[in-house]
Formats: C-alpha cells, sequence, structure tokens
C-alpha cells in the first residue's frame, strides 16, 4: 500500500443534515509539497484529446466542455482535478484511494494505460449534467479503457450524491447515497450489498466473482474485491470507527474489527461545522493522539495529518440558486492548522495567489503561505497551536455572519429566482474580500509565531551569565 497517497471521505445526506444539504468531503492526503491550485475554467471549446502528463493514459474528448472549477495540481495543469462544480450545477471529487486484492488483480489487472487518479476529474465534470451522468461517463470510461489504480469517487447535484468504488482493471459498484444516513471511508473499498435494481455496476460484478471463487455465500464486495492487511488495522480501521464513534456515539463498535455499517444514522442532525471538525481531528485528547503527546510513531493513523494538501466540503444546498447554492469549503494543507474558506460556485476567479504554487516554497503563493503557518504550528503544536486555531477561528466566525449578510442581498438582487449580473457581481466582490483577509490573517500568523520561536530559541540557547 502507498501511504503517501492517501484520503478520507465523508458523505452525508440532506435528511441528516440540519440544514438540509448534501455533503461529499474528502481530504487529499499526499505529499506537504504538493502544492494546490484554485483554478476556473470557462465553458465552450476545451482539448480535443486528454493526454496525461505522467501517466500513459490519453482519450479524446467531446468538443465543448460545461464552465467548472477545479483545486488542482500546480505542477500538472489540466490535471488532478482534486473538487468542484460545473456550471450545471454537478459536483465531483477525485479520488479516495483505494485497492483491491491480490486474487482480483492476478484475475483482472490494472491498466497501466488506464484512468488514473490524476485523469478522472477533467474528463468527466466537464461533460456531464447530472450526477447519475457523471457516473455513466465514468462507467463507460472504466469499461473501455481500464483503471490504473483503485479510486473511490462522487458526484453530487440537486437531487443525488452518488459514490463510485472501482474494482480490478474493469469493474466497479456505485451506489446512491441513503438521504438519512452518512457514509464514511479511510481507503478501503466499504461497499457490501449490490442491488441491481438500484445500483450501477459492471454487468458481470457477480457473476465473474463467483465463477472465480472470490466470494463464499451471499454476494458482498468487499469480500470479493477488496483488499483486507494487517496495515489497515492501525492504517484505516481507526479513522472509519473514529468517524462513527463523532457521529453516533450512542452504538459502540471494535475498532479491530471491520463490521461497522456501511451506512450509519448519526444521533444528532449534523452541520458544516461538524464536518470541520471531523477533518481536523486527530483522536484528540486521547491516548492516540500523536500531537499532545508529540508522537510521530503513532500507530493509528489520524484523520488530520500534515502531509495533506487540501481538504474540501462540497456542500449542495438545493432550493437556492446555483451561484450560492453550490459551495466548497476549501481547505488548503493541514485542516487541523488551516482555515475552511467558502468558495461559491459562482465565482469565476480568485486572487492571484491561490493561483500559484510549485513543490518548492514561494512567497507569492497562498498554499505556500498557509502550510508555513501549519509547519511553525507543528515546531511546537501545544504551544503554537492554539495561536493558530484562535486567529483562524475568529475568521471563520467572521467569515460565517458576513455569509448570511451576503446572500440575503444576493437573493433580494435575483430576479424570478435566478441570478442577475448584480448579484454574481457582489458574490465575486465579497469571495475576492474574504480570500484576500484570510492570506493577511495568515501572513499575521506567520510572523507572529515566528517571533514567538525566536524567543523560545533564545530561552532554550541564552548562554546568559556575564
Amino acid at each position: 500500500m502507498n501511504n503517501n497517497e492517501a484520503c478520507t471521505t465523508i458523505i452525508v445526506g440532506s435528511k441528516a443534515m440540519a440544514d438540509g444539504s448534501m455533503i461529499y468531503a474528502r481530504s487529499d492526503d499526499s505529499t506537504a509539497v504538493k502544492a494546490t491550485r484554485l483554478v476556473y475554467y470557462p465553458a465552450g471549446k476545451g482539448p480535443s484529446e486528454f493526454v496525461a502528463l505522467d501517466s500513459p493514459f490519453r482519450c479524446p474528448l467531446p468538443p465543448r466542455r460545461y464552465a467548472f472549477s477545479a483545486l488542482e495540481r500546480a505542477d500538472l495543469p489540466y490535471h488532478w482535478g482534486e473538487a468542484g462544480f460545473n456550471d450545471r450545477g454537478v459536483g465531483m471529487s477525485a479520488t479516495e484511494t483505494i485497492f483491491s486484492n491480490a486474487k482480483v488483480l492476478a484475475l483482472d489487472p490494472y491498466v497501466e494505460s488506464g484512468l488514473a487518479e490524476n485523469s478522472v476529474y477533467q474528463i468527466v465534470l466537464p461533460y456531464v449534467k447530472t450526477a447519475r451522468e457523471g457516473v455513466l461517463r465514468l462507467a463507460e470510461l472504466i469499461e473501455k479503457y481500464g483503471s490504473a489504480e483503485g479510486f473511490g469517487i462522487a458526484f453530487m447535484d440537486g437531487k443525488e450524491t452518488w459514490y463510485l468504488e472501482n474494482a480490478g482493471g474493469h469493474r466497479y459498484l456505485a451506489k446512491k447515497m441513503p438521504s438519512d444516513k452518512y457514509y464514511v471511508s479511510g481507503n478501503q473499498s466499504r461497499y457490501r450489498e449490490y442491488d441491481p435494481k438500484e445500483d450501477i455496476a459492471s454487468a458481470d460484478l457477480v457473476q465473474w466473482a463467483r465463477e472465480n471463487g472470490l466470494f463464499e455465500g451471499e454476494f458482498d464486495f468487499h469480500e470479493a474485491y477488496s483488499l483486507e492487511s494487517e496495515n489497515d488495522k492501525t492504517y484505516n480501521y481507526p479513522r472509519v470507527w473514529y468517524l462513527q464513534e463523532m457521529f453516533t456515539p450512542s452504538v459502540k463498535t471494535d475498532v479491530k474489527v471491520n463490521n461497522w455499517p456501511v451506512y450509519q444514522t448519526p444521533d444528532r442532525l449534523l452541520t458544516v461545522e461538524d464536518i470541520k471538525k471531523a477533518f481536523r481531528s486527530h483522536y484528540d485528547g486521547t491516548s492516540h493522539d500523536p500531537y499532545l503527546h508529540s508522537n510521530p510513531k503513532e500507530p493509528y493513523r489520524p484523520i488530520s495529518i500534515f502531509r495533506t494538501i487540501n481538504t474540501h466540503i462540497l456542500q449542495v444546498r438545493e432550493g437556492l440558486p446555483m451561484e450560492i447554492g453550490r459551495l466548497d469549503y476549501m481547505a488548503e494543507g493541514m485542516a487541523d492548522l488551516c482555515v475552511f474558506l467558502p468558495l461559491y460556485q459562482g465565482v469565476t476567479s480568485y486572487p492571484k495567489a491561490y493561483g500559484i504554487g510549485t513543490k518548492h516554497s514561494q512567497k507569492t503563493s497562498a498554499y505556500w503561505l498557509f502550510r508555513k503557518v501549519s509547519c511553525l504550528g507543528m515546531l511546537n503544536y501545544n504551544k503554537y497551536a492554539p495561536i493558530i486555531k484562535g486567529a483562524y477561528g475568529d475568521l471563520e466566525g467572521a467569515m460565517s455572519k458576513s455569509q448570511v449578510k451576503m446572500e440575503a442581498e444576493f437573493l433580494s438582487l435575483c430576479k424570478d429566482g435566478k441570478a442577475t449580473p448584480e448579484a454574481v457581481a457582489l458574490i465575486q466582490k465579497w469571495s475576492d474580500k474574504w480570500l484576500t483577509k484570510a492570506l493577511k490573517v495568515a501572513s499575521d500568523l506567520e510572523e507572529k509565531l515566528f517571533t514567538e520561536l525566536t524567543k523560545d530559541i533564545e530561552v532554550e540557547y541564552k548562554f546568559h551569565g556575564a
């Protein structure tokens, strides 16, 4: 298992959310020097072919695309889109890394020139009008080109959220999220049951698995196709266990046994703040908290880790104009030591710093500014983290209050429930203001933390007494 490319996923149905919204959220836990940038691509003629820059994959593309936003790897333009919405209101996140078992891969190996995590976003999201269309297009591409690696991918619109888990080189199972449940995953295929009337799957999903002796008794997708290893017991299991403990503390489960419900009911209706808290968590205050105890050798892999390059919380609020009804709360870097910024679907540009980022630190890059703050915080977590969390907490609180006022004004500018140019200009101005303010808060934090670090080093190496 390549633990460098690893993520945590949370999906919440509308009846499990206090505000009736739909949530798909994921952290991209890769390598800290992989900067993410924000990009907006307008509708119209796009590239005629997708040619991967870091894999053999390539495929033709439809002649025209919908406008879409992307959290993109800065060193790979038009590649590895992490998350965002298109102008049809469809959201997509790619990808949760998962793994098929050795027997499956011996029979249906990954295809080196097939779809990899680097390619799926840009070849699907710009060309679909609904979440279901997204699943069907991705499924068709998997069948045609094969998968180069294991992944879980989500699509959402105003009516449905779908999540697809692939298996081996050419198979997959996609299910629609129940409206009254939540789902969590940590680098493992989680699906069990298959309903041919409701789900979207490979035509031979069950038959092929049965013929090859991949399961016994009733069909179980996880048993047949997914990898189970000793490493999962400390790397993957604890995250699923901990999140279900957070959201459903009334149900006690065993962290060592992978029998948690695929879909669970929360003890209370959830909020976006609950999802943020989940992605900032690290077994807080327990013996497994690696930051509290300054223990980088902690065996339980926490949800919030330093090498996260971004966390995104895609939210669909049906009943509102798409421009404000589709939101991406995005944190660049380690969520526990970063700020979640609300990115509205109606915004078509971002302050320049958010579009800059390479694998080397840059003064002009928003990603690297947020990363510097978290780096300083990790030098003395128990002393510096409260400073960072206090400043970012104040910023998020101020943004939240401002959002309420801005959205009310936005709606007052709409006509017949549709956004006017004045309304769109309002959210653009609002976004520019607060994304710029976030850079100022981060910059001030950098200076404050550096000052505190200077004082601490002076105390440690004073050599006074003259």
